[in-house]
């Protein structure tokens, strides 16, 4: 794809830092949740192309932003540049969403994925190894050649695999889909135990018919507020399902803050505790003991120490981790407010920045210059 950058001129995301600003800059930060595209088809629509959003054709950014985001998901040494001017030394890519989720025909979905995670690897891992690392995609449509597509590419180095939610196993014409807790995945589950790696779950707009609350509101039905919400009720169906029981060793990675189910994890466990028999699922503890148990969250997309500090509350330091969610966020926004923050103090931030996501990830980052100033924490 040839790069067109007049394009960043344009953007409404602000993408730079003149290294003035007040900010003892954290060099060798550890960013997950980075999106990357594909010269193979179109991964940010389904295959074929459908409305994700009801009533609204493409993504309802400003054309400013689509343009910008665009560009950047296929645009590696701007990354890069982006990456050194925000103190981030190592970066976890794949393939933005709906990505292989959104592939109708079971067959093609599955023969993508590899191809899809063959591409990421030579792009980035392959030509880059101590600046990227990926996680698979994998087409749960058939969760059997999932399972099989995940353990080749964790051959490759891939530190896990990223699920763009539910998956497409109808047709456009029969809008059907599958969630992660149907009993079909379960050999996909049994392979992520045997292999010990996390899942990443990532969002996406809400099944079109599920979509009359945003009707009137696509925006919302998006980034604002569908992606979380859509996001935390899925991880709630794994939770209720006996996922966990079944497999407690099964890790799960939640953005944007475990997509807000630390706040809301005290009033879902004590209304689920008033349910008939049967109305909830097999689950045997807590929503608050899986979140400490077998989720972890990232801060991709929030800049607020408040939401921050009652993640940490709630799931522990040791399973909160920072990111970005590049390009759709800004690294330098991102960065700036982190390092610069007060409040955390410096162990806190030592752990999100990079520890919990080496030890979680298997990661050997090269950090090879770390500041920091007492003055700013």
């Amino acid at each position: 794809m040839e790069i067109d950058r007049t394009l960043y001129l344009n953007g409404t995301l602000d993408r730079y830092t003149d290294g003035n600003v007040a900010v003892p800059r954290m060099f060798g930060k550890i960013a997950l949740e980075e999106a990357v595209g594909s010269n193979i088809w179109a991964a940010s629509g389904t295959l074929p192309v459908t409305d994700q959003v009801s009533g609204f054709s493409g993504i309802p950014f400003a054309p400013s932003v689509t343009a910008d985001i665009g560009v950047r998901l296929f645009d590696i040494p701007s990354r890069l540049q982006s990456m050194d001017a925000s103190g981030i030394g190592y970066v976890i890519v794949s393939l933005t969403s709906p990505g292989v989720q959104g592939v109708f025909d079971v067959k093609n979905a599955t023969r993508l994925a590899t191809l899809v995670n063959d591409e990421v690897y030579a792009n980035y891992v392959q030509a880059y190894p101590d600046r990227f690392g990926f996680f698979a995609a994998v087409a749960m449509q058939d969760p059997v050649a999932a399972a099989a597509e995940l353990e080749r590419a964790v051959g490759l180095g891939a530190k896990g695999a990223l699920i763009n939610g539910y998956s497409q196993i109808g047709n456009p014409d029969n809008y059907t889909v599958r969630y992660l807790d149907d009993e079909a995945c379960d050999p996909f589950w049994a392979k992520v135990c045997e292999l010990n790696v996390p899942v990443y779950l990532h969002p996406r707009p809400p099944p079109l018919g599920q979509q009359l609350l945003y009707q009137g509101y696509p925006m919302l039905a998006h980034s604002a507020y569908g992606f979380g919400t859509e996001t935390a009720g899925h991880a709630l169906r794994l939770i209720l399902s006996g996922l966990f029981d079944r497999y407690p060793s099964v890790q799960i990675i939640l953005g944007h803050c475990a997509e807000a189910l630390p706040f809301l994890a005290h009033r879902i466990d004590t209304r689920l505790m008033n349910g008939i028999e049967g109305a909830d699922g097999p689950y045997r503890h807590t929503v608050k003991y899986y979140l400490r148990n077998n989720f972890y969250a990232t801060l991709a997309g929030v800049r607020r120490l408040a939401t921050v500090r009652d993640t940490i509350e709630e799931m522990g330091e040791d399973r909160v981790m920072w990111s970005v969610d590049y390009p759709y966020e800004s690294n330098e926004a991102a960065a700036n407010w982190f390092d610069y923050i007060e409040g955390l103090g410096v162990r806190t931030k030592e752990k999100l920045a990079w520890e919990n996501a080496q030890r979680v990830l298997n990661i050997a980052a090269n950090r090879n210059r770390y500041q920091v100033d007492q003055e700013y924490l």
